[in-house]
C-alpha cells in the first residue's frame, strides 16, 4: 500500500514555488503526489521528473475532459479532440514518470443534456476510452476511470455502471477509480459498490464527504477500508481534497468556505488517519498504532495454544491402552 496527496489541493500547476511544499510532504512521510495535468508541455514534465526523482516522490497524474473535447460529444470531431487530448496527457505523465492517469475522461466535466446518458453516448464513450486505453498500453501508464456524482457528471455516476463500462472497454490499460466523495452520495452500499468493482479496481481516492480533512467527517470509514482490504486492494490510497487556494478550483468543486486549519495540517493528519486504518484493517506498524499492532500479537498466542491444546490431544489419543480383548479358543485342532 502507499500513500499519497493530489495536490490540487494547492494548485493546479506545478512551479518553482511549490518545491518547498513538495520537500515538506515527503519529510511527513508521503510515497508520492497526485499531478493535476492540464499543461500539455511534455518537455516541462521530463524536467519536473528528475526534480521528483531527487525528493523520492513517486507520482500518479489527474486530468479531466470539457466541453470543448467531450469524449460523449455527438460531432465526431469533439470526440476526436477528447481522445487527442487525453493521449497528449498520457504522454505527459509517462515524461513526469507517473505510473497512472486517472480521472473523469469518460465525459466532459459539469455538463449535463438534461436526462441521463442515451445508448449512442455509452457507445462513443466506450469507443473513445478504448481508444485512449489502447495508447495509455503503448506509454506504459494505467488508465483509471472515475465515475463522479450526479451534480457533476451523468455519464458514469457509481461504482458499478464503472466496472460495466470498463469491462466494456475490455482493455488491461483502463481501470476503475473508486471515490470516497462520490460514493459516499452516490452508493446504496459502500461494500456494495466495492465489491462491485473488485476486478477492475486500480486506484483509489480518499476524501471526506466536504472535502476537507478526511476522517473528519461523514464517510462510512470502516466500512470503506473493510471492504478494500477484503477485495484484495493493495494500490494507492491518495488523498483528494479542496479548498480556496484556487479560485476556479474552488468555483468547480463549490468550496466556500474554509473546512480546515491549513493545507499542511490537513495533509498531516490526512496521512496519520490513512496509516491508522491501514494498520487497523492491514495490520501494518507505525508510530501511534500500539493499540492496533498489540492486537495482532494476542490473536497470535492465542492460535498458538489452540494448535498445543490440538496437539497435546492427538498425542494422547495415540498413547492410550487399546482394551485387551479375551481370545476364543478353537476347537478345530481337537476334532
Amino acid at each position: 500500500m502507499k500513500f499519497g496527496m493530489n495536490l490540487l489541493l494547492w494548485t493546479g500547476d506545478l512551479t518553482e514555488s511549490m518545491l518547498p511544499l513538495l520537500a515538506s510532504l515527503k519529510r511527513m512521510g508521503y510515497d508520492g503526489v497526485e499531478l493535476p495535468i492540464f499543461d500539455l508541455n511534455v518537455d516541462k514534465w521530463a524536467a519536473w521528473a528528475r526534480r521528483l526523482d531527487d525528493l523520492g516522490l513517486e507520482r500518479t497524474a489527474v486530468t479531466v475532459r470539457g466541453v470543448e473535447d467531450n469524449p460523449i460529444s455527438p460531432d465526431p470531431a469533439v470526440r476526436a479532440k477528447g481522445v487527442a487530448m487525453t493521449c497528449r496527457a498520457l504522454d505527459c505523465s509517462r515524461a513526469v514518470g507517473a505510473t497512472r492517469l486517472a480521472g473523469p475522461i469518460h465525459s466532459a466535466l459539469g455538463v449535463f443534456s438534461g436526462r441521463g446518458p442515451t445508448e449512442n453516448e455509452w457507445r462513443w464513450g466506450v469507443e473513445s476510452v478504448r481508444a485512449m486505453a489502447e495508447y495509455a498500453g503503448r506509454v506504459g501508464v494505467m488508465l483509471d476511470i472515475e465515475p463522479l456524482n450526479r451534480f457533476e457528471t451523468y455519464l458514469l455516476t457509481n461504482n458499478v455502471d464503472a466496472a460495466r463500462f470498463v469491462r466494456t472497454v475490455n482493455h488491461p490499460s483502463c481501470k476503475v477509480l473508486y471515490d470516497t466523495f462520490h460514493a459516499n452520495i452516490e452508493e446504496k452500499s459502500v461494500a456494495g459498490g466495492i465489491r462491485a468493482a473488485a476486478d477492475v479496481m486500480g486506484h483509489v481516492h480518499i476524501s471526506e464527504n466536504d472535502r476537507s480533512t478526511p476522517g473528519k467527517g461523514l464517510v462510512r470509514w470502516d466500512e470503506t477500508f473493510a471492504a478494500l482490504k477484503a477485495v484484495g486492494y493493495d494500490g494507492w490510497l491518495m488523498i483528494e481534497a479542496f479548498g480556496l487556494a484556487l479560485p476556479e478550483l474552488a468555483a468547480a468543486t463549490k468550496i466556500w468556505r474554509r473546512m480546515y486549519d491549513t493545507e499542511e495540517a490537513l495533509a498531516r493528519d490526512g496521512l496519520a488517519f490513512m496509516k491508522a486504518q491501514h494498520a487497523k484493517w492491514w495490520g501494518a506498524k507505525g508510530p501511534g498504532h500500539a493499540r492496533a499492532g498489540a492486537a495482532a500479537p494476542r490473536k497470535k498466542a492465542k492460535k498458538a495454544k489452540k494448535a498445543l491444546v490440538k496437539k497435546a490431544k492427538a498425542k494422547a489419543k495415540r498413547v492410550r491402552p487399546t482394551p485387551k480383548v479375551a481370545k476364543k479358543s478353537s476347537r478345530r485342532g481337537r476334532r
